[in-house]
């Protein structure tokens, strides 16, 4: 199994801590590739929209936003450890999914992603972190991802790992070998009904706007290349 770890911050800090709990439990038999933002993607997107009028190859960070894409393709498990920053996902983390619109269902989807599992890994100070696993997740559903799962440990404590007491280091440790164990073997994905139900309504889009269009844009001839709509 491969799996791809998009880190939201180099700071080996408390996230850093429970990615790797994370990790140790799958190390064995599998391929692990780690990105660390900003440092493999220092640039944030300009809204150039040369991704969504030419081609992703013409973004003009695509000599770093190509490599995470392709990994993100051949991969079988994605898993994004962030830390939780004014409620919501970090500004690296956010900055790769700004990168990666163009591969949304709306756009230009690529079928593999809908067979993909991905885990997302958040913590903060306290308990609210739905709004940062939300950006993340809400970005995997329309890249094609039905089988998402996060999991959110609140430090209470404090923010540095070695400073949280024994107790609370053990309950959250158990909380997320008790998810790994969930992915210590492949599993084949279903796509679910929201899966489908998005791809149906953008299928009915790109018909109507292909329909339209002469020359076919990007995304119409994408959709028509595919076998997915006539052009």
């Amino acid at each position: 199994m491969k799996i791809v770890v998009i880190n939201g911050t180099q700071v080996k800090g408390c996230t850093y801590r429970i990615k790797e709990i994370f990790l140790d439990a799958l190390r064995e038999g599998n391929t692990i590739k780690e990105y660390y933002l900003p440092k493999d993607l220092p640039h944030f997107c300009v809204g150039c929209k040369n991704c969504f009028f030419k081609s992703e190859e013409q973004c003009p960070h695509a000599e770093y936003v190509m490599p995470i894409w392709n990994d993100l393709l051949e991969s079988d498990l994605l898993v994004f450890a962030a830390p939780v920053y004014a409620l919501r996902t970090t500004a690296q983390m956010k900055t790769l999914l700004d990168h990666l619109c163009v591969h949304w269902m709306v756009h230009r989807p690529d079928e593999r992603m809908r067979y993909k599992r991905a885990v997302i890994l958040t913590n903060a100070i306290g308990m609210i972190q739905k709004g940062a696993q939300k950006d993340v997740a809400t970005s995997l559903r329309w890249l094609g991802v039905s089988d998402i799962k996060a999991l959110g440990l609140g430090l209470m404590e404090g923010v540095v790992w070695k400073e949280l007491s024994e107790k609370r280091r053990g309950a959250m440790t158990a909380k997320i070998q008790k998810l790994a164990s969930k992915y210590k073997k492949p599993r084949r994905v279903r796509r679910g009904i929201k899966n489908r139900a998005l791809f149906f309504m953008t299928k009915l889009l790109h018909q109507a706007i292909a329909k339209k269009e002469n020359p076919l844009s990007a995304d119409s001839r994408h959709w028509v290349d595919k076998g997915w709509i006539k052009g």
